[in-house]
């Protein structure tokens, strides 16, 4: 069984884009969709540096506009797909849910509406090295800090204030070896996203929704999502709740998941399904490079 995976906020580098503009029809898709939201979608994803691509509202559709080209080139046939934060959008387009221009429009809407939201309070994120959760997120709660991310595998990151994310670094929670910041700009999947999930839910209003060809499994809690309508729902409450990619990985278990790929930018998802998944054979997609191991690995797949 294969899972198709896409990767969230912080994956993005500068110039990542730039192998995926030399295949075939690329750039063409990414001038349509660059038009079709008003963001210059190759310039970000090819000239722009790394603080140009940590703006919310940039960083989120570009890495939309990457996993979509990337699984396109790979043109595989997922069992599952799932995503983590934004690649939720991602995933909800490769499973049908969206078609890939309203996948960048609604993604559009919510860059600009959470970068809005973390305008609001200096606020960040910061993933934690180390530790029991058990022992984590208590410590957490104490410093009144988040759990945005559960990602599995003992790691998790917190948001908050900047204020609170200072006072993490010099009280860390036992076990944690390490705080490190991440680069995004606010503190996503909790209450600081409040106001922009009023705004999403009027732009979900107007969209055309299908139903999921293939499972798609939600980051709220891990669970498979029967409809196109839930799916979406899911997407809206989503930015001011926790990501528990912990329980993503639990579900891949249990639908004996055996093969897992991360579309493009690859790394982060496969890293954490190696400590969690062991047995499953992983690939991430970085560059086009990649793409012929993936096919051979597909090909593995489809004669198990």
């Amino acid at each position: 069984m294969l899972v198709l995976v896409a990767p969230g906020q912080g994956a993005q580098t500068p110039g990542f884009l730039t192998p995926w503009l030399d295949l075939p029809g690329a750039s063409d898709r990414v001038a349509a969709w660059s038009d079709a939201i008003g963001l210059d979608l190759a310039h970000y994803g090819t000239k722009a540096d790394a603080d140009e691509i940590r703006d919310t509202a940039v960083a989120q559709p570009l890495l939309v506009a990457a996993g979509l080209l990337s699984a396109s080139a790979l043109a595989a046939s997922p069992d599952v797909v799932a995503g983590h934060s934004v690649g939720e959008i991602t995933a909800a387009a490769l499973a049908g849910v969206l078609d890939e221009e309203t996948a960048l429009r609604f993604v559009r809407t919510r860059g600009l509406a959470m970068a809005d939201a973390a305008a609001v309070t200096e606020t960040g994120m910061a993933a934690l090295l180390g530790g029991d959760p058990e022992v984590t997120v208590p410590h957490l709660e104490k410093l009144g800090l988040t759990p945005a991310n559960v990602n599995g595998g003992g790691q998790i990151v917190a948001a908050g204030t900047a204020a609170q994310i200072a006072a993490l670094t010099r009280d860390k929670p036992e076990g944690v070896r390490r705080v490190v910041p991440l680069t995004v700009a606010g503190a996503f999947h909790t209450h600081h996203m409040a106001p922009a999930v009023d705004r999403l839910r009027e732009a979900a209003a107007a969209l055309t929704v299908s139903e999921p060809t293939v499972t798609y499994v939600s980051n709220a809690d891990g669970k498979p999502v029967a409809t196109g309508a839930e799916v979406i729902s899911r997407l809206v409450g989503q930015v001011a709740n926790p990501v528990r990619w912990d329980l993503c990985m639990e579900t891949f278990k249990e639908l004996g998941v055996t093969t897992l790929i991360e579309a493009c930018p690859g790394g982060t998802l496969t890293g954490l399904a190696k400590r969690a998944l062991p047995g499953v054979q992983t690939l991430a997609l970085k560059t086009p490079d990649d793409l012929d191991a993936a096919r051979a690995l597909l090909a593995e797949h489809a004669d198990a």
